[in-house]
């Protein structure tokens, strides 16, 4: 197996008919648990015609390694599948296992469609409009219509605010995001909204700091600013924290947490408040 330095890597080649984001999820959560090793990825999406696979078949000739791929066609799934086994790699249909169990605990058979979870249905419409809401609602934009908000996240510069409301839009929940800025007022149609629910994202003073410094750099911005002082951020959050507890808002910190994780919590926090309401 290659090496790099102190770390080994391997080729893992992902064949999809249809946008490879399943296959792509997959093989990244499942590479994760194995931090020695460098996974190199080469999608081919859209593969539906034998000239498309075959163009994937002479890489991964090529380039041996693990194949993983989503296929409906019977007769492309046993070309893929008799050309690994000639040359000796695994090769994993990933969906099977779980369109298997499936198909035993309702008693019927599976109908394959190709892309069938990327449907222009309702679902997809609802994804859409919430990412469009919740692009003009971000960073305190457009507060006339706050309470269409499923969620409203609050926060100071720098807490990961608008790329958890992207995240959660993609799912399909509206969310708007208010930042909390010294010497500015907090609008008021924040505390008069009924509905949506608020959460407060908070991390520590120093992961601020950092963020903020690699902004400024970013910016090439040289004069002289409070805005990554540790001290004045503190004071920033101590302000944030004593605004959620006075309202009785639950904050999350991000300091540690990936943005999907975040995000997890934050859809944890809606279905229990979901819950409550349709128990009262």
């Amino acid at each position: 197996m290659p090496q790099s330095g102190s770390q080994r890597y391997f080729h893992l080649h992902l064949i999809s008919d249809a946008t490879g984001e399943t296959l792509s999820t997959v093989a990244k959560a499942a590479a994760a648990q194995y931090a020695d090793f460098r996974p190199i990825a080469h999608i081919y999406a859209l593969v539906r015609t034998p000239t498309q696979l075959n163009r994937a078949l002479r890489e991964i000739e090529e380039q041996p390694g693990i194949v993983l791929f989503t296929l409906i066609n019977d007769d492309m799934r046993r070309q893929l599948e008799k050309q690994c086994e000639a040359i000796g790699i695994p090769c994993l249909s990933i969906l099977d296992p779980v369109i298997s169990m499936l198909s035993q605990y309702l008693n019927t058979a599976s109908r394959p469609q190709v892309a069938g979870q990327h449907a222009l249905n309702s679902d997809y419409f609802r994804r859409i409009d919430a990412l469009n809401f919740t692009m003009a609602h971000d960073d305190g934009q457009d507060l006339e219509d706050l309470e269409k908000s499923d969620i409203i996240l609050v926060g100071v510069s720098r807490t990961s605010k608008t790329p958890t409301s992207i995240y959660l839009a993609q799912r399909g929940i509206k969310t708007a995001n208010i930042p909390i800025v010294p010497r500015i007022p907090v609008p008021q149609k924040l505390f008069d909204v009924r509905g949506p629910l608020i959460v407060g994202l908070i991390a520590s003073a120093e992961r601020i700091a950092q963020i903020r410094r690699h902004r400024l750099l970013s910016l090439k911005e040289s004069r002289s600013t409070d805005y990554a002082d540790p001290r004045l951020i503190t004071d920033e959050l101590m302000f944030m924290k004593t605004i959620c507890s006075e309202h009785d808002w639950p904050m999350i910190d991000v300091t540690r947490r990936s943005v999907e994780e975040t995000a997890a919590a934050i859809l944890n926090l809606l279905s229990e408040a979901r819950r409550v309401d349709a128990t009262t």
